[in-house]
């Protein structure tokens, strides 16, 4: 059974590019966007009201079915998951990145210098594609970021479970995948990304990597009903979380006992990637 949250399909239209693989009563021609703001709600109906699914962040493309009212409805192709994404964050004008953003968190310039008015706040993994340099500044469509806080798009970190480590303190939001509010498996996506690494949307899609284990140890993930966690080492995991509303770092010991007590039971799953 396809899945919909990775099928370009709605009310009966499809793209184009599912004709023979997704019923449909008919099939038509996507336009490619990109995202243009430091992050883009993806949201379960076209209203700044609806529930945040996922996210856009600065550079990413979006594949568009249909446009009404202000509104896109397409498939983000990092991840594949479809929603609908307002047009205002959302250019036609797209261009292959050079560099993605290595720091958590950077602010993007009106001009190359510190001192200038910002003109955004980017997250780790946006994608950027470099204009021009002067000094230490790297100019793009955005703006003027330090260079030291990017990186050439092939670089990978070589650890993620030190990429999650590092968004211990970021405020926990539903569908988030920024620095500034994420969920749990969001947490995940971003720290594999980081390390270049593919990586599903949902937590229930990242309990399909990897190989089952028994004997934890640092790097693994721990999955509950609806929930993912990283082992940072034998005995402790990071994970973003609405107990304490943000990416924390506790013993998987304390988490278990207070998810049992709550009835979301035991952990369903042990993965090593």
């Amino acid at each position: 059974m396809l899945d919909p949250r990775l099928t370009l399909l709605r009310d009966g239209t499809a793209a184009r590019s599912l004709e023979g693989i997704v019923p449909a009563t008919r099939y038509i021609d996507t336009t490619m966007r990109q995202a243009t703001v430091p992050a883009a709600a993806l949201r379960r109906a076209p209203s700044p009201d609806a529930e945040q699914l996922d996210q856009l962040l600065f550079g990413e493309l979006f594949e568009v079915l249909d446009e009404a009212d202000g509104w896109a409805f397409g498939q983000a192709k990092r991840d594949g998951y479809v929603g609908y994404v307002e047009t205002t964050g959302l250019t036609v004008q797209t261009t292959a990145p050079t560099h993605t953003v290595r720091a958590l968190r950077t602010y993007a310039f009106s001009v190359p210098s510190i001192k200038a008015p910002p003109t955004g706040l980017y997250s780790m993994n946006a994608l950027i594609t470099a204009e021009g340099q002067e000094g230490r500044f790297v100019k793009t469509a955005a703006g003027w970021f330090v260079q030291e806080h990017l990186v050439p798009i092939a670089q990978a970190e070589p650890d993620y479970v030190a990429v999650a480590k590092r968004f211990v303190g970021a405020p926990y939001q539903w569908g988030g995948r920024e620095s500034l509010g994420l969920d749990c498996s969001g947490l995940v996506q971003q720290a594999f990304y980081a390390s270049g690494r593919d990586c599903p949307r949902d937590s229930d899609q990242q309990a399909a990597m990897g190989e089952p284990v028994d004997v934890l140890r640092r790097g693994d993930l721990v999955f509950w009903r609806g929930h993912v966690a990283i082992m940072v080492s034998d005995t402790d995991i990071v994970h973003a979380n609405a107990t304490h509303m943000a990416v924390v770092i506790e013993p998987l010991t304390e988490a278990i006992a207070r998810t049992i007590a709550k009835g979301g039971g035991e952990p369903t799953a042990y993965r090593r990637l």
